[in-house]
């Protein structure tokens, strides 16, 4: 048995000429991004690659090495094109045609914004708290009727939820982006405190039902846990604390803002639902024009990936060559299709940084349905919390 300061003393040499023909590769990859970028070619070769791979672990010698092969050369073409992405760059200024870059906002008066639910919605906050109270409010029953409405120019912008601190996601508000082809230029945090609501003189012990939004009762989940009550879904959170109000029965509750209890006259039968000090929901200002502010440094993007081992690895790491942080991740099944997802990943930056077109590019060339939803000023960064 040799001794192990020798054989490691021969891994180190081996280590080093790896280093060497790392660098020799790296030096004939930027020989072939000047040939592409002189014909025009694309630089992902996706059936050369897997030809490629399949000769590698051919010359190996056992089934571990072949598949340890297969995973490292994946790891350096990775690299390869990563690094032929950063040399062209975006020559053909795909990225910067995508979307026009804006000093700010349209916003006047006669601004139309429309929201879903009735006064005293947390979507209503989300509006007044982005735009102020000079402009022309609207509001509508469903998320949808929101995104249609700013789809076909009848409003100028939407606020839709997004996501919640405690719960997560808002089901279906990302496949309204994407149906709609609205773009997010801007967001807005709104510190959601879920209050029980009654008509005055409400008992606890005299509740039957509870109304209010899917994510207000999941918010509210440990308290009604204990309570034998009929839980009733509804559109939103105000219109909840609107129908006990308009019903005027003692055997019903909303969960709803204390806003909400001022505007229909109901009392506070509980200050606060949610356990978490820090309940938060993130609401998106959507258009449907595709233009961003300039000073803006959060983006937004969907794409769809294949179930292949390693897909996703390597699209993220477009981010990571690239120093790109990536601040949120969401993935959705494919409809009609199994084990296929279409992901939503939200990046710091701006369409303008050179880094995040390179990115970008790798990330449009390599997925499929590649769309950049928005770009924006993170709410964080407004409220100095960065």
């Amino acid at each position: 048995m040799q001794d192990l300061s020798v054989t490691r003393k021969e891994i180190d040499e081996v280590d080093r000429q790896i280093v060497e023909l790392m660098e020799k590769r790296m030096d004939l990859a930027l020989e072939v991004a000047k040939y592409k970028m002189s014909t025009g070619k694309p630089i992902y070769d996706k059936n050369r690659e897997k030809q490629k791979l399949k000769e590698l672990s051919s010359m190996t010698s056992s089934e571990f090495n072949a598949k340890g092969v297969q995973e490292l050369f994946t790891q350096i073409m990775s690299i390869s094109r990563r690094y032929q992405y950063s040399i062209i760059g975006d020559q053909d200024h795909i990225i910067d045609k995508m979307f026009s870059k804006v000093e700010k906002l349209a916003v006047s008066k006669e601004t139309k914004v429309v929201y879903s639910g009735v006064p005293g919605a947390f979507a209503e906050m989300a509006m007044v708290s982005y735009f102020g109270e000079e402009i022309k409010a609207a509001n509508v029953k469903t998320f949808s009727d929101v995104a249609k409405m700013v789809s076909e120019g009848k409003a100028d912008y939407g606020v839709l939820p997004i996501e919640n601190s405690s719960v997560g996601f808002v089901s279906g508000i990302y496949d309204l982006l994407d149906r709609y082809q609205l773009s997010v230029v801007g967001e807005q945090l709104v510190k959601v405190d879920q209050c029980l609501l009654g008509i005055p003189g409400t008992e606890l012990s005299g509740i039957k039902t509870v109304f209010s939004h899917p994510q207000g009762l999941l918010q509210a989940k440990r308290y009604l846990e204990g309570k034998n009550w009929k839980q009733v879904s509804m559109a939103n959170t105000a219109l909840s604390a609107k129908k006990v109000h308009d019903d005027g029965d003692v055997t019903q509750a909303a969960i709803a803002s204390s806003r909400a209890a001022k505007l229909y006259g109901l009392s506070v039968l509980n200050p606060k639902l949610n356990e978490s000090d820090h309940n938060t929901t993130r609401f998106v200002i959507v258009s449907n024009k595709r233009e961003y502010v300039k000073n803006a440094n959060k983006i937004s993007i969907s794409f769809s990936l294949s179930n292949e081992c390693g897909t996703l690895y390597n699209i993220l790491a477009h981010f990571i060559f690239n120093s790109v942080n990536m601040t949120s991740i969401e993935s959705i099944p494919l409809s009609g299709k199994q084990w296929e997802y279409c992901f939503f990943v939200d990046v710091e930056g701006n369409l303008s940084d050179d880094s995040v077109k390179n990115a970008l590019k790798g990330v449009m060339a390599e997925a499929q349905d590649f769309r950049i939803l928005g770009c924006f000023v993170s709410e964080k960064e407004k409220r100095g919390d960065v």
